[in-house]
């Protein structure tokens, strides 16, 4: 499974690296986050217990975080859940006077023979999607200083 979606944010690079990069403001910034605990930090890896919701239903994930300030990156390896092995990309590039925001995700769902429908149609169109796309919205929101 291969997502990808991107979003044009009126602010620098830097800026969004800075908001995106520092997991302890998500659950802060994202409504609908419920919880992001840091469980440690060591040589530039941050992990991550986080839990948000797509509606009502809770959804929760263990990620390895390792942000590259110089080329505006940051990366997830997801180590817990339904989504483990999950890889994810934030990436930062300058555009038209702002940033386009983008976040990837990859995931092999080893499961016989339903594992490939399942990750495109249900955890990528139905989860991931949603919830990122929200999750960019609410942080084009904070960094165009809607909240």
């Amino acid at each position: 499974m291969h997502s990808e979606i991107s979003i044009w944010i009126n602010a620098t690079t830097d800026t969004l690296f800075d908001l995106v990069s520092d997991l302890s403001r998500w659950e802060r910034a994202l409504p609908h986050y419920r919880y992001v605990r840091i469980l440690r930090r060591e040589n530039g890896l941050t992990h991550a217990a986080m839990g948000a919701r797509r509606g009502p239903v809770p959804v929760f994930w263990e990620a390895l975080q390792w942000a590259d300030r110089a080329a505006h990156t940051i990366r997830f390896r997801h180590v817990r859940g339904i989504t483990r092995g999950m890889e994810v990309l934030w990436s930062f590039e300058e555009e038209r006077g702002g940033t386009r925001a983008r976040i990837q995700h990859d995931l092999d769902l080893a499961w016989p023979i339903v594992g490939r429908w399942i990750s495109d149609r249900v955890i990528a169109r139905e989860f991931i999607e949603p919830i990122a796309g929200k999750t960019l919205r609410c942080f084009k929101a904070l960094a165009e200083g809607g909240r």
